[in-house]
């Protein structure tokens, strides 16, 4: 290698890598995370061994910000909710390699598909219905990953995407033509809603990550990369770290489900084939 390649690869390992998060249809936006971005990339570069500012963060709240974002040469980390992932994998070289632990859940979640009681006996009874989900701008993971046990939906059975859940909720339990599907923090907060006793959980999915660590492109070398999952799995083990965490409201880190991963890549693939 010459003196000249040996420069440019130096120059290239010094620029920063960027950890995008993206998670379409949660709560919060770009400029109100940068703060909490701001320590966590800052926490994780400490617990690597790489100097300050080796490593920004970015948050965004939609799947067309994030799907930009993540097409910038400097986008070699993300971590992603798991309809986002599946949608964006193959067009984006996603590989995955950990799971991403919400505080106080498990690193995989069921997904419920709520509708009024009584009214749903399988996917032929919502021919025409409105199936709701802040995961509506993935239609093969509501059609396919998350409803996959239960079966099909009809052709004319309509995904839409909404953060409004409740609203959607107060439709269904007033009898309207509308089932929600909710992610495992949602379907548990069902049960304490005023009129929950006019809904019922109509089908549920095998267990799913709750969200995806992926590499970009390979972006990061293999050995870059091993030293990244070292601190991102180690990261509560420093106090800035662990507060860092809390800030995204992470528990933490953990081994990926590969198992559950596959299931879920291929029920999402055969409902968008």
């Amino acid at each position: 290698m010459t003196i000249l390649s040996l420069l440019a690869a130096a120059l290239l390992s010094a620029e920063p890598v960027a950890f995008v998060v993206c998670a379409p249809g949660y709560p919060g936006s770009t400029g109100e995370a940068q703060p909490a971005m701001d320590a966590f990339a800052a926490a994780l570069a400490a617990r690597a061994n790489w100097p300050a500012g080796s490593i920004v963060g970015a948050y965004y709240e939609s799947e067309k910000g994030g799907s930009s974002r993540l097409a910038r040469g400097d986008a070699a980390v993300a971590m992603l909710s798991l309809p986002f992932f599946l949608k964006e994998a193959g067009r984006l070289k996603l590989g995955a390699k950990l799971s991403a632990v919400q505080a106080g859940a498990e690193p995989t979640e069921v997904w419920s598909l709520v509708a009024k009681k009584g009214r749903v006996t399988g996917p032929q009874s919502i021919g025409g219905w409105k199936v709701v989900s802040l995961a509506g701008y993935a239609p093969g993971f509501v059609r396919g990953t998350a409803l996959a046990a239960w079966g099909r939906l009809p052709a004319n059975a309509e995904v839409v995407e909404s953060q409004q859940v409740l609203s959607w909720l107060k439709k269904a339990a007033a009898g309207e033509n509308v089932a929600v599907l909710l992610d495992g923090t949602q379907g548990r907060a069902v049960g304490t809603l005023p009129f929950a006793s006019e809904l019922e959980v109509v089908a549920r999915s095998a267990p799913l990550p709750t969200g995806v660590v992926a590499t970009v492109d390979r972006r990061l070398s293999a050995e870059r990369w091993g030293v990244l999952e070292k601190a991102l799995r180690s990261l509560r083990d420093s106090p800035d770290g662990a507060a860092a965490l809390d800030g995204i409201r992470l528990q933490g880190f953990a081994p990926l489900d590969e198992s559950a991963l596959a299931a879920a890549r291929r029920e999402f693939g055969a409902a968008t084939r």
